[in-house]
């Protein structure tokens, strides 16, 4: 039989997904939890979430920020947000659409607006305070299994597997052998990471945060620093002779020209308004009336524009 494109993609697909299968039954975590910790100990990095004044809305306000965002790029916006907005109140008592007027650049907003939601459900439902427990926090608006299982560990010292596309890669590495994790987060991966969990939960949430700075650091997705790696002699991907990765593609997103940068340019007009924005205005941003049109649906679609009469628009208020 003749394989497909889509078939051959999901032949490897499966193919990751069967040899992470054994991986997870065998895994051990045990020789990796010492060299990886002390690592971070010593080379964590500063970062404001991570001190203790933080408490927990400040962990997660910075999940939100960095999701698909580089630290450089959140610290500034972290800071002004926890500055205006120090407790989940203070969020929820503004209009939407000022969350979506603070976080600027940063890119993907509609982050802003479920940071909001989850703000407001945090004051009516658990009286302002982030809640402890995992299903509290997954039941919140916006926040998924990785946003819940990260506060969770990081704010309260739990035990939860946290996998985020870093940590999938170390572990990708260290124990499976490949270069590169599958596109998507598998079960397999998920099985794999609660087998490597240390049992005492300070330890464990320790080792989820280490894990997550080693692959920002130094298990990077394109030039891996192995000689820095406090577990590079126990990795297999290295003891494999660090094999090129042979799955699909790596996926690349592409920004200038796409309906994204449109979005981010009409946005951009109504953050800077302190008034409605007549409709010529936003025309004056982009020259191909479909795309530009295409966009400013999206955007009302979203929920991050609301349409007023008259031909003008604005931050949503409600």
């Amino acid at each position: 039989m003749t394989s497909t494109p889509a078939t051959s993609t999901a032949m490897t697909a499966a193919a990751e997904t069967a040899s992470a299968a054994p991986a997870a039954e065998a895994a051990d975590g045990t020789a990796l939890h010492g060299p990886v910790t002390d690592w971070f100990d010593e080379h964590a990095r500063d970062l404001p979430w991570r001190r203790p004044e933080a408490g927990a809305w400040g962990v997660m306000v910075s999940e939100f920020m960095l999701q698909q965002t580089p630290v450089s790029r959140v610290l500034p916006v972290y800071e002004q947000w926890l500055t205006r907005w120090p407790r989940p109140a203070n969020l929820a008592a503004e209009a939407p659409g000022e969350a979506v007027r603070a976080w600027g650049r940063l890119g993907y907003p509609r982050r802003a607006l479920r940071l909001h939601a989850a703000a407001s459900a945090i004051q009516e439902r658990h009286g302002g305070d982030v809640p402890r427990e995992h299903g509290q926090l997954l039941a919140l608006p916006g926040v998924g299994e990785y946003t819940a299982a990260a506060v969770a560990s990081f704010a309260y010292g739990q035990r939860h597997a946290v996998l985020d596309t870093n940590v999938r890669r170390v572990f990708a590495r260290a124990v499976t052998g490949r270069q590169y994790p599958p596109n998507a987060t598998t079960a397999a991966e998920r099985k794999l990471a609660r087998a490597l969990l240390p049992q005492d939960e300070q330890l464990a949430a320790r080792w989820a945060a280490a894990t997550m700075e080693l692959g920002a650091l130094v298990c990077t997705a394109r030039g891996p620093e192995c000689h820095r790696c406090p577990i590079a002699a126990q990795c297999a991907w290295q003891l494999a002779g660090a094999p090129a990765h042979e799955g699909p593609p790596r996926r690349t997103q592409t920004y200038a020209g796409t309906d994204r940068q449109v979005r981010g340019k009409l946005l951009a007009v109504l953050r800077e308004a302190v008034a409605p924005v007549p409709q010529q205005v936003l025309d004056a941003v982009w020259d191909e009336p479909v795309q530009r049109a295409r966009a400013l649906d999206g955007l009302v679609s979203d929920g991050l524009v609301e349409p007023l009469g008259g031909g003008r628009y604005r931050l949503p208020h409600a």
